[in-house]
C-alpha cells in the first residue's frame, strides 16, 4: 500500500498536512481536501482509510482555526449553530451510505462535487455584494445578520442573511459529502453561504471552519467502529493539519474577499480534475 518507509511516510504526510491546514482553514474546506487526494494519489491508499483520517484532520483543522475566528469575530456563530442542524443529519446519512458506494464511485463523486462548487463560485463572483437589507424571515427571526471588522479593507463590514431554506438544504447535502468524502463538506457549504445566504466570503470561510468540526464529528464514530481510522495514517494527519490550520487563522485576515474567491476557484479544480481522472481510469 505504501512505497516509503513508514518513517518517511509519517513525515512527509505531516509536513503536507501543515500545508493542508494551512489552505483548509484559509479556504474554509477543511485539511481534507488535500489529505485525501495525497493519501490515494501519492501513497496509494485505500479511499476508505483515506477518508477516515481525513475525518479526524477535519476535527483538527476546526479546532485550530475556530477558536481564532470566533474571538475576531469574524465566524456568525448564530448562522453556523441554526445550520448545523442540517449539516449533522446528513453526516450521519452519508456515513451509513458509505458502507454501500463502491470507491471509484467516491473518487467520482468527490471530482464531480468539487467541479460544480468552483464553477458556483467562479461564476457568480461578480453577484458577490454585500446585503445591507433582507426580508428573509427566518434570518430575521433568528437575527443571523451581523458584522465583522475587515483588516485588509481596515473597515467595520455589516452584512444581513438571506436564503435560509436553500441553505440549510445545500447544508444537508454538505453533511453527507463530508461523511462520504471525508472532505469537511466545505466545498458545498462555503459556496452555500456565500452564494445563496450571501454571507461575505471571509465570513463564510471563518463559519465554514467552525461547522465542520462538528459535522466531521458527528460521522467519526462510524468510521472508528469499522476499523476505518488507522492511527499511522491519523496521527501524523491530526498533527500536522492543527499546526497548519492554527497558521492560516492568521492570515485569513491579512487578504481580500476578491483573493479568497480565487483561490477557492484554483483548488477545487486542480483537485476536481485529479480525482476525477482517478475515478474513470
Amino acid at each position: 500500500m505504501i512505497t516509503v518507509t513508514p518513517l518517511d511516510f509519517v513525515l512527509t504526510l505531516f509536513l503536507i498536512s501543515i500545508a493542508a491546514g494551512v489552505l483548509g482553514s484559509l479556504i474554509g474546506l477543511g485539511g481534507g481536501v488535500v489529505v485525501v487526494p495525497v493519501l490515494t494519489i501519492l501513497f496509494h491508499v485505500n479511499i476508505r482509510l483515506a477518508i477516515g483520517a481525513s475525518i479526524v484532520s477535519v476535527i483538527a483543522t476546526s479546532s485550530g482555526a475556530a477558536a481564532t475566528y470566533v474571538k475576531e469575530k469574524m465566524t456568525n456563530l448564530r448562522a453556523g449553530m441554526f445550520l448545523e442542524i442540517a449539516t449533522t443529519t446528513g453526516a450521519i446519512s452519508g456515513a451509513y451510505l458509505t458502507t454501500v458506494l463502491s470507491p471509484k464511485f467516491l473518487f467520482i463523486l468527490f471530482g464531480v462535487v468539487l467541479a460544480y462548487s468552483a464553477f458556483a463560485v467562479y461564476h457568480k463572483r461578480h453577484n458577490a455584494a454585500i446585503l445591507t437589507a433582507s426580508n428573509d424571515k427566518i434570518a430575521n427571526y433568528f437575527q443571523l445578520h451581523g458584522s465583522y471588522y475587515d483588516e485588509a479593507e481596515g473597515q467595520e463590514v455589516d452584512y444581513k442573511v438571506t436564503g435560509t431554506k436553500l441553505g440549510l438544504f445545500m447544508m444537508y447535502i454538505a453533511g453527507m459529502v463530508s461523511a462520504l468524502l471525508g472532505i469537511g463538506s466545505g466545498a458545498l457549504k462555503v459556496p452555500a453561504m456565500d452564494l445563496a445566504m450571501h454571507l461575505p466570503m471571509k465570513v463564510s470561510t471563518a463559519t465554514s471552519n467552525f461547522m465542520i468540526g462538528v459535522t466531521a464529528a458527528a460521522s467519526a464514530g462510524f468510521y472508528f467502529a469499522r476499523g476505518q481510522i488507522d492511527p499511522i495514517i491519523a496521527a501524523p494527519v491530526a498533527a500536522g493539519v492543527l499546526a497548519g490550520a492554527m497558521i492560516g487563522a492568521r492570515v485569513l485576515g491579512k487578504v481580500t474577499n476578491a483573493s479568497i474567491r480565487i483561490i477557492f476557484v484554483l483548488v477545487l479544480i486542480v483537485i476536481a480534475v485529479e480525482m476525477l481522472q482517478r475515478g474513470f481510469s
